[in-house]
């Protein structure tokens, strides 16, 4: 063994290892050489960069001289020195096509129109510090990523290094949280709530990412149906059926647009069911509340509540049917020229109706309805509806005159989805009911007609489900 005993330690033990970033010359001097040169394109669809171009003229119109940055924002800390994954801000997605951390747009006022300039983080290459020593940036830690020409070529936009931003004064902000010198920006309400409401209606180039975000939903939701006899019979429950639905919407888009919804028996009635950590019960209903968001970041919002094992009971196809109603009464109010808000009305109508049969309104209908009662809605505190675009909730900025208190337009994409909710702890409601919920939700596109259910291909009526959800699980 030479010199060396069995006791002796390793070489340079027990003192402080290097810090390869700051100390190591032989490290510093080797890996600076030696790479070959990789080109990575820039993952932006030309399509796409043209929606994006014209996103901008429509919001320069509305802000002749005036300055507008918007930022994509960083992401989240996890924990320790781990951070979610990011996902860029949907103003600054809208406005760019861009998806990558760190950006900001700037669109400098001039006469007549606006000079839009984009700021992006150069990549980190072989030569540079951050290269290795940067495990957000460097792209020995995150892989090769497009350079700023790349991006350039890609966006037909003028792209500069992030490093060379400046904030011009007086500017509008929106997106983001912009960090300037020292402290976040924080965003313009007047800038913001113009671009939320420029996102209500939906250019051809947006419907068509929203039809691809519902069909992959669809599919999703028949992976997901062939689970639910595994889930069962193995006692994988909800996580495994959120596992299976999130994996599919990794695959096939960017991933879920929101915390995917896996809620059976006394779950199903939680508006927000995101632990899905209990049983798939037999003979209870199974809530599916899902959506895929297309890689381009426009996401679908689809709900379903199918039997497991079987069909739905008495108790249960009751409820299903009215909810159901609701549904197509709401459907029926979307078209061009209605109110946004006259479907969230119909299926009300039709829900405190139905409660009121069943004696489960301690007042009249008419006194139901009214703003000062509204005593059916301890059975569904949630509204019925939303827009649908980047954001799962989208256009939330706008102000009631701009959303709920506007008439539809054609292009307009948003959500019906009444439901009622029996909690297994509702002393009001016979012991048949607690512990029910369903909900019905469907994606609509508003046409210059009327309206396209985008995600029709899913059958809402209970016989239809109880045939679609036999026949997906084999």
């Amino acid at each position: 063994m030479g010199e060396r005993t069995r006791t002796d330690l390793p070489p340079f033990a027990r003192t402080r290892p290097p810090r390869l970033a700051e100390a190591s010359h032989g490290f510093l001097a080797g890996i600076a050489h030696g790479w070959g040169e990789r080109l990575v394109p820039a993952p932006v669809e030309p399509a796409a960069a043209r929606a994006a171009a014209e996103h901008r003229r429509r919001l320069g119109a509305l802000f002749p001289g005036r300055t507008l940055v918007i930022a994509s924002g960083y992401a989240a800390p996890r924990n320790g020195d781990a951070d979610h994954p990011f996902r860029a801000h949907s103003d600054f997605v809208w406005a760019t096509s861009c998806q990558l951390e760190g950006g900001v747009l700037v669109m400098h006022a001039r006469p007549g129109g606006h000079d839009a300039v984009l700021h992006l983080p150069a990549p980190a290459r072989p030569g540079e510090r951050d290269f290795h020593a940067s495990a957000a940036h460097g792209e020995l830690w995150v892989g090769p990523s497009a350079g700023l020409p790349e991006w350039s070529a890609a966006l037909d936009l003028p792209v500069l290094d992030v490093s060379e931003l400046t904030l011009p004064p007086g500017a509008l902000t929106a997106g983001a949280p912009l960090h300037g010198a020292d402290t976040p920006v924080a965003g313009s309400g007047e800038l913001s709530r113009a671009l939320s409401d420029l996102r209500r209606v939906k250019d051809e180039w947006e419907v068509q990412q929203l039809r691809v975000a519902v069909d992959r939903t669809v599919e999703g939701f028949a992976a997901v149906a062939r689970e639910v006899p595994l889930a069962v019979r193995d006692g994988l429950g909800e996580r495994w059926l959120q596992g299976t639905f999130d994996r599919y919407a990794r695959t096939f888009g960017n991933g879920p647009g929101y915390s995917t919804i896996v809620g059976s028996g006394p779950h199903a009635p939680v508006l927000h069911w995101v632990r899905c950590d209990g049983d798939v019960l037999p003979g209870q209903p199974l809530l599916l509340d899902m959506g895929v968001e297309a890689t381009t970041l426009y996401t679908a919002d689809v709900t379903r509540t199918i039997p497991v094992g079987g069909g739905f009971t008495p108790a249960q196809r009751a409820v299903h049917d009215l909810v159901e109603a609701a549904h197509r009464a709401g459907m029926d109010r979307v078209r061009p020229g209605a109110w946004f808000s006259d479907f969230h009305f119909a299926s009300m109508e039709v829900l405190a109706r139905g409660l009121h049969d069943w004696g489960l309104l301690p007042v009249s209908v008419d006194e139901a309805l009214s703003p000062a009662g509204q005593q059916h809605r301890r059975y569904i505190v949630c509204g019925v509806g939303h827009h649908l675009g980047l954001d799962v909730h989208d256009c939330g900025a706008s102000e009631y005159g701009e959303y709920h208190g506007a008439p539809l337009e054609p292009g307009m994409v948003l959500t019906v989805e009444p439901g009622l909710y029996f909690h297994a702890h509702d002393e009001t409601v016979p012991p048949e009911l607690r512990g029910l919920g369903v909900r019905l939700e469907d994606d609509l596109l508003v046409t210059a007609d009327g309206q396209e259910v985008l995600s029709g291909a899913l059958p809402i009526d209970a016989v239809g489900l109880e045939e679609w959800a036999r026949s997906a699980a084999g």
